[in-house]
């Protein structure tokens, strides 16, 4: 089998509610993504969905390293997407694009194979255990507890809050999540996230008055994601594990942490140039008898990649629904992260709705993280200002433009 090129296509959609943490407090409703399809000889799609600011960084890669190779190798041509962003690096747009391309060609090998990913991978127990994951700092308090309560409802024990621009709001919001989680557990696993917005003094001040109300398994990202130093300080003066890693790409980056001690559970994702970056990245953080945790993922299709690691954790999960161009086989079972049987990663592209939500660009708005890096991170605490929450109040869905409607205007 081999490979003959790759179709690439943005779309935007609508999310299920208002999603931002300590860098978007006023959240955004639209969303967005790339989703990359590269086809062979023999008639098998690999999947993976992207960013599209990764597309022609992806179509150069397939055209010039990876038609004409068999799937089979997978391993290899990462290595070979690697060795030809050697001189400039594959941190960034370029890592971000090898990951996408990695994780369609994984999911190529399993469909040859016949196999669901998390044999190919070599898992021998396909379940991974969950965490819900709100990215909900625009949610009011009724809001937040409704949309706990309803992961609760699916026998979830743990949940990520995002924090860091008011602390009294994030003790009290911590206490709404705690208790939509207590249903299922006394000691619900929970979990808090400051998006970077800290720094290493504020982060042990503020992680340790919210301990003396709760017990934090962790705190993420307490502090800017390349202070090692800073984030070992924080490590060593909180009970809470720290978790860091997030946002970074490759496995020379996460070296620091190694070295210096700085984390207590390393956040992978296969958005660090794929499956095989992750892969490597476990095995790394395994050396160091660290455990991993996996980010989220597009169908919480992760939960084919956990069973193969031997030093993962817990899983984040956004969403357990689905859509609205792709479904997925991964499915929740009393908290567990259950990944299909189906041949391939799970994700299956839903064609006619995908021609439906089609875009040519896709808006800022659409984006993770619109804004960047807010105003005050590091050095104060900033709430939400009145235009933030005005904005959020009104927030509506607005489509982009298709590309025949840009090509008539």
């Amino acid at each position: 089998m081999k490979v003959t090129g790759v179709k690439t296509t943005i779309y935007q959609s609508e999310l299920t509610r208002k999603m931002g943490d300590a860098n978007s407090p006023g959240g955004r409703v639209n969303a967005g993504g790339l989703v990359v399809e590269i086809s062979t000889d023999e008639g098998l799609t690999g999947i993976a969905i992207g960013d599209a600011g990764e597309r022609s960084t992806i179509h150069s890669f397939v055209d010039e390293v990876v038609v004409g190779k068999d799937p089979a190798g997978v391993r290899g041509i990462w290595f070979d997407m690697v060795s030809k962003a050697f001189k400039k690096g594959h941190d960034g747009i370029v890592g971000d694009a090898i990951s996408q391309i990695d994780i369609a060609l994984w999911d190529l090998k399993a469909k040859a194979n016949n196999e669901p990913l998390w044999k190919t991978l070599g898992g021998s127990t396909p379940k991974a255990l969950g965490y819900a994951s709100g990215i909900e700092m625009p949610l009011n308090d009724e809001e937040l507890a409704d949309w706990y309560g309803s992961m609760a409802n699916l026998g979830f024990k743990g949940g990520k809050l995002k924090v860091g621009l008011d602390q009294d709001a994030d003790i009290r919001r911590v206490g709404i999540m705690n208790d939509a989680l207590k249903r299922n557990t006394d000691r619900p696993t929970l979990l808090i996230d400051a998006n970077e917005y800290w720094s290493p003094k504020q982060a042990i001040r503020y992680t340790r008055e919210i301990e003396e109300q709760f017990d934090i398994t962790w705190v993420e990202e307490p502090a800017r994601r390349w202070d090692f130093r800073g984030l070992r300080r924080i490590k060593d003066s909180v009970k809470a594990a720290v978790c860091i890693g997030e946002n970074l790409d490759t496995l020379g980056d996460f070296l620091p942490y190694f070295h210096h001690g700085s984390a207590d559970v390393v956040q992978v994702s296969s958005g660090m140039t794929g499956i095989t970056g992750a892969l490597q990245l476990a095995d790394a953080a395994y050396g160091f008898e660290l455990p991993v945790t996996l980010g989220g993922s597009t169908g919480n299709f992760h939960a084919h990649i956990a069973p193969s690691m031997p030093n993962h954790g817990i899983m984040e999960v956004n969403e357990v629904e689905y859509g609205p161009v792709f479904t997925s086989n991964t499915k929740v079972v009393d908290g567990w992260m259950i990944p299909g049987d189906d041949p391939g990663n799970g994700i299956e592209i839903l064609q006619d709705e995908l021609a439906r939500a089609a875009v040519e660009v896709l808006p800022r708005t659409s984006q993770a993280s619109p804004l960047g890096r807010r105003r005050g991170a590091g050095l104060y605490q900033m709430p939400a200002t009145a235009a933030e929450i005005e904005n959020a109040a009104g927030l509506k869905y607005t489509p982009a433009p298709s590309a025949e409607e840009l090509a008539s205007s």
